[in-house]
């Protein structure tokens, strides 16, 4: 399963954003952009790369836009009624009442006043809109019955959302533009902690860290008086949702402070509009605005007046706001043609400008000309002042979401190429995410996970539970021949564990994860498995006194007199004691259990018993467990302390006969003539203890490290805790 992400648009540029992604089944195209910086047929996506046969309906399940920048919605009008998209489209409630404003104002200066070919018309627009379901911050929509959307809060311009999409187990986030840093009118960006697959972001300020909000504002406020007072012009290129009212609200509380008389100036129309829904729609706004309303609407200004063509001449100082904010066309470029060729004057670009406009030219270098087209060429000898006041996040903001959110994946655009290479680099050595960058008309997959419900058979559930749990202490689990259902599973598995089976999927049937002997039986196939193994010598201390079994205390060896001192004790003639008190248990076993044959708890002379080949005879290992407080068992209680010291190996599982660790089995073995141990000259039997040891393939790297400890370590006898019945030392031989 993998998330294809195609990039029509914003792809290594900023402008058009649309990007087209693939989830689980679902196709949803997220944002439909223009770009501001063309005429021509470069201006929309290529939509096209959606579906060749212009089915538009059926390639996608449903449209989400973030904001009402036209570089985000421009191209929806078109989109709807010429390419005929009929399916579903998103917006928040404050992008659907703005959005209209923003793609008139915009027809209207293209074609109105510039002449240029009618690519959607008002009625476009309206018919557009009604298309739209509007929808509110943390609102989860259920577009169908697998695909689920939620906006969450971007700050950036007002009623902007990051949309969160999922599908089954499938989850991704699309930020659109955003802003990590509260300002004047918006708060900063919010969204959960989620559980990502992918992260598409945008990248505007890639490599920008800016600086505080209070030093940008002193500097903006120094130049604007400055230029003023020396009776000069402003003009302040701006979009008329945004950073106009941002920086009216810091014009207007500095001429109020300050006790200045230069008049402010917005272009008439479009903004006065905006105002009024900002107005409306202040819950979307900052803390500190809601928390004023009560008193006064902050979007109230005092010293702001909106502007008549008439006064673009006028003699004395004045301040203007006027759009297009990037002087790509519209009134914004009419005044500047007016004032740029005067020194007094001031043109000062508040965000980002798009290549290809005046503002970029602007923003590159101070030149002295820009030709518009053959016949239009402007003198440049105005102040030009660039400022940091864009809505965007800073490279900062960008690495503090990644960290936050921890996606799987990341997918960088609306941005420069450049500075993209940059940020990727960064994202994969700082937070080790693997990133792209894409071009336009560009895909990219990445993978992502999925959860099948399944069921699981009793066989493999019970060889689960018996690998995971000390058989000495539990008693094992009674299934029935049912398959398992997932309340008793959870009820007998309360916490995690690795399970190991074979997901068996049947046409027409319910998956369902069998054992190996499932999968076997299934086939009609005999069993065929590789097992490793080798007995392995371990050096025992020599006591100094024999074990009293009855008393725990001392006593001499038989034979020997109490005025002797006690000889060495030799491990051999121990283990051999405890073979024979085995022999007598095994016989009291066999009465009510049917035969118990030595071999099934040592198997001296035959290759050792497998993780999976437990004798059957031994059902009830825990009630033997019982009878077997031997040696054997602390010998092997000591071994798995060594283990334990050395090794990660917290889940060694210990039975009455033997250690397991994975596939990896260590038995005590008493046959001298064992086929698996490596006669090597002369050794002193008095020091050395044989384990039989087994394995898989899969495990080998793991057994050789143990086996590497087994050869290296001395187990100290003397510190057996679990002593034999005072009758079995009449099993001792001399």
């Amino acid at each position: 399963m993998a998330i294809e992400c195609l990039v029509l648009g914003a792809g290594q540029e900023v402008g058009k954003s649309c990007v087209v992604v693939s989830i689980g089944g679902r196709r949803i195209m997220f944002d439909c952009g223009m770009h501001m910086g063309y005429l021509d047929n470069r201006r929309y996506p290529d939509f096209s790369r959606i579906s060749e046969s212009g089915d538009f309906n059926a390639a996608l399940t449903c449209i989400v836009i973030t904001h009402f920048h036209l570089d985000h919605v421009g191209a929806l009008p078109y989109f709807t009624e010429i390419c005929g998209y009929n399916g579903p489209i998103y917006m928040t409630y404050p992008t659907k009442a703005l959005a209209p404003l923003m793609l008139e104002d915009y027809r209207k200066v293209m074609v109105e006043r510039r002449g240029e070919e009618e690519q959607f018309s008002f009625d476009h627009i309206v018919d557009c809109m009604k298309k739209v379901t509007a929808i509110d911050l943390k609102q989860v929509i259920q577009v169908d019955k697998d695909l689920s959307i939620c906006a969450y809060y971007a700050g950036h311009v007002l009623g902007a959302a990051m949309i969160y999409a999922k599908v089954g187990d499938n989850a991704m986030v699309y930020t659109g533009d955003y802003n990590m840093t509260p300002d004047r009118h918006l708060g900063a960006a919010q969204i959960d902690r989620l559980e990502l697959d992918l992260l598409i972001t945008e990248s505007t300020y890639a490599t920008t860290i800016r600086d505080s909000k209070y030093a940008r504002e002193r500097e903006f406020l120094k130049a604007v008086h400055k230029c003023v007072d020396a009776g000069g012009k402003v003009l302040i290129p701006t979009f008329a949702l945004g950073r106009a009212q941002e920086l009216c609200l810091l014009l207007d509380d500095y001429w109020e402070r300050m006790n200045l008389k230069v008049p402010i100036y917005f272009s008439a129309g479009l903004t006065i509009q905006a105002n009024m829904y900002y107005k409306m729609l202040i819950g979307w706004t900052s803390q500190k605005i809601k928390e004023a309303y009560g008193t006064r609407n902050a979007f109230d200004f005092k010293h702001v007046c909106s502007f008549d063509r008439s006064l673009v001449n006028a003699p004395g100082p004045c301040i203007l706001f006027a759009t297009p904010g990037m002087i790509s066309g519209g009134f914004s470029l009419e005044v500047f043609k007016q004032w740029a060729p005067s020194e007094k004057n001031l043109v000062t670009l508040p965000g980002y400008c798009v290549a290809g406009t005046v503002g970029h030219k602007l923003m590159s270098g101070k030149p002295t000309r820009i030709d518009l087209d053959k016949d239009t060429c402007i003198d440049v000898r105005c102040q030009i002042h660039q400022m940091s006041f864009s809505p965007h996040t800073d490279a900062k903001g960008i690495m503090d979401l990644l960290s936050f959110l921890s996606p799987k994946h990341v997918i960088l655009v609306h941005g420069e190429k450049p500075k993209m290479a940059i940020l990727k680099g960064r994202i994969e050595s700082e937070l080790g995410i693997p990133c792209f960058y894409p071009a336009n008309n560009e895909a990219v997959s990445v993978p992502a996970g999925q959860t099948i419900r399944v069921d699981v058979t009793k066989s493999f559930l019970r060889n689960h539970f018996n690998r995971n749990f000390n058989l000495s202490k539990h008693e094992p689990l009674c299934f029935s021949d049912t398959i398992i259902n997932h309340e008793e599973i959870s009820e007998i598995c309360s916490n995690e564990r690795i399970a190991e089976g074979i997901l068996l999927m049947e046409k027409n049937k319910i998956a369902k994860i069998v054992s190996e002997n499932d999968l076997l039986h299934k086939l009609d196939a005999k069993e065929h498995t590789v097992q490793l193994a080798f007995c392995c010598p371990v050096k025992v201390k020599n006591s100094q006194q024999s074990l009293d079994f009855s008393t725990g205390g001392t006593k001499p060896l038989p034979g020997e007199s109490n005025s002797e001192p006690n000889p060495p004790h030799q491990p051999e003639k121990l283990l051999r004691a405890v073979s024979g008190f085995v022999q007598r248990q095994i016989q009291t076993c066999h009465v009510t259990r049917g035969p118990v044959h030595p071999g099934d708890l040592m198997r001296p002379d035959s290759p050792p018993d497998g993780p999976d080949t437990a004798p059957n005879n031994l059902s009830q290992p825990s009630e033997m467990n019982a009878s077997f407080g031997t040696p054997f068992c602390s010998l092997l209680e000591l071994l798995s302390r060594e283990f334990e010291s050395k090794i990660d190996c917290c889940n060694i599982q210990k039975t009455f006969d033997h250690l397991q660790l994975k596939s990896f089995q260590a038995r005590i073995c008493l046959n001298d003539l064992c086929s698996y141990r490596i006669q090597q000259g002369q050794s002193d039997c008095k020091t050395e203890t044989f384990f039989c040891c087994s394995w898989s393939l899969s495990d080998d790297i793991l057994a050789r490290k143990l086996l590497g400890i087994m050869r290296e370590v001395e187990l100290d006898i003397s510190n057996i805790a679990f002593l034999l019945p005072e009758h079995a030392s009449e099993h001792m031989e001399m």
